[in-house]
Order: C-alpha cells, then structure tokens, then sequence
C-alpha cells in the first residue's frame, strides 16, 4: 500500500511505548498494533487527532505516501477513473 504509516518513528522521537500510547489515546493495543505494523485499510480523523495531540505532531508526521515500486494495470486503471 502506498501510505506509510510512521508510528514507530514518533514513539521513539517522544521515548513512549506502543501501550502507553493506546492508553492515552484510547484504542486497544492490537488495534494500534494494526495501524502501526501498516495493516489498517482505514483511520478514523477522531482517532488521527488524538493520535497527533497526544504525540505533539501533525498528520503528515504519521501518514506519508510513497509509489507503489512495480503499479498493476488494475491500480493504474482505478486511479485514473479518479
């Protein structure tokens, strides 16, 4: 997937752990554990939020895109009918 999430990299930058997180935050571990390790197919914005007030960030501390390395004709189709 194109959009990379960069949890991890914030969690060390602010020296907290992935549970204290969750708890300040208030999602379970696991589902933090799935928005981290990249296997979330969406975020809510309430959640982003806290996830930014709590971290001290903005969104695009979190989120990046980067390309897909090798695009398949069906990717391709589906973003140009955007």
């Amino acid at each position: 997937m194109p959009i990379v999430v960069d949890i991890d990299v914030m969690l060390a930058r602010r020296k907290m752990s992935v549970g204290e997180l969750a708890e300040r935050v208030g999602i379970t571990p696991a589902n933090l554990a799935v928005l981290k390790n990249g296997r979330a197919k969406a975020v809510r914005f309430t959640t982003l939020a806290a996830l930014c007030e709590v971290l001290r960030c903005q969104p695009g501390d979190l989120l990046r895109w980067e390309p897909d390395p090798d695009p398949t004709p069906e990717s391709m189709a589906a973003s140009e009918a955007l």
